[in-house]
């Protein structure tokens, strides 16, 4: 699924994010794909979750190919 980034902190790396369901997701630093170095608030980006869950278990700029 799509989300918007609504917060991100810069030291830990964390924060969340609207995902287009209208859904609040926080994430993780580990959920960062590696070429995620910094993401500004407004930024559209590819999320994953396992399961019916508010985290996010994968963040990725690009589409992950299935």
């Amino acid at each position: 699924m799509q989300g918007t980034v609504a917060s991100f902190d810069e030291t830990t790396r964390s924060g969340h994010l609207l995902t287009d369901q209208g859904m609040s997701i926080t994430f993780a630093a580990e959920s960062l794909a590696d070429h995620i170095r910094h993401l500004r608030i407004g930024q559209r980006v590819f999320v994953e979750t396992d399961g019916p869950t508010d985290t996010a278990s994968s963040i990725s700029i690009f589409p992950t190919p299935r």
